[in-house]
């Protein structure tokens, strides 16, 4: 199928971005991998494209003072390819690599992933599981919001109309942390079936899981068991893992826990 037609423009500082976004059928365009397939499909259907691409404050990875900062417009790319990611946020450099296939990488972007927030996806349960920090900036200012709070549930997130996802905070991890990525997936480059994020600190465990809800969700039972057994046994507490066109939500519970064993030895 095609897009239906859709006014496009292209604005070249924040100010002009927040007044085309206010008109009515308004959408922001960043990489596009998921709104123009959506297009394409006629499953969305605005009035005008607003491509932030332009945009240079919504761009960039920096590190300063323990904490790396990285903008809306960075791409998936970008991140595998930093340095400062490799060494600071290396659970958000190993999931990277499991996102889609290089073309997707190339365009996609970290803000157009987080502020879809599929429930699929590997940067949501990122977030949470470092306890990033969401900054949405709007003609009225700019707010911070926990990466706990961010995600409301299936593609809805705590953004307001008028605002875009700026840039995402999150702690560089420290020598005595550690974290893992996993996820199961029918093929590489394929959204996963079920996928965690876990990160260990000062002796406690986050435990984000995607893929077994409607937003990524914390496993809080399973992360503060005392054994493996008791962790797995307690994850049904925490996911009830919605059945897919292969999967049975038995099933993808069975799954969720095999990655939990396997982030538990690691960690």
């Amino acid at each position: 199928m095609k897009a239906p037609a859709v006014a496009y423009a292209k604005p070249r500082s924040l100010a002009e971005a927040f007044e085309l976004l206010e008109r009515p059928g308004a959408k922001a365009l960043a990489g596009g991998q998921s709104l123009i397939a959506s297009l394409n499909m006629r499953l969305s259907s605005p009035e005008l494209l607003v491509d932030l691409t332009a945009l240079d404050d919504l761009q960039g990875i920096s590190l300063d003072r323990g904490v790396v900062r990285i903008g809306a417009l960075v791409t998936h790319a970008e991140i595998e390819r930093s340095d400062v990611v490799r060494e600071h946020l290396p659970l958000l450099a190993e999931a990277v690599r499991h996102i889609a296939h290089p073309a997707i990488r190339n365009r996609g972007t970290l803000g157009g992933s987080l502020a879809l927030a599929d429930p699929a996806a590997e940067y949501p349960a990122c977030v949470l599981a470092m306890e990033g920090v969401i900054f949405a900036r709007s003609s009225q200012g700019q707010r911070q919001i926990k990466a706990a709070d961010f995600f409301k549930g299936l593609f809805e997130t705590d953004l307001q109309p008028g605002e875009l996802l700026a840039a995402v905070e999150i702690t560089a991890q420290l020598k005595d942390e550690r974290s893992v990525f996993l996820e199961l997936a029918r093929r590489r480059g394929d959204y996963a079936t079920v996928g965690l994020a876990a990160f260990a600190t000062n002796g406690t465990k986050r435990l984000a899981y995607f893929g077994a809800a409607d937003r990524a969700v914390l496993a809080q039972s399973a992360a503060s068991a005392k054994d493996l057994e008791s962790a797995k046994a307690a994850l049904a507490k925490d996911l009830q893992p919605p059945a897919d066109l292969y999967h049975s939500s038995a099933t993808k519970l069975h799954l969720a826990q095999v990655l939990l064993e396997r982030a538990w030895n690691r960690l």
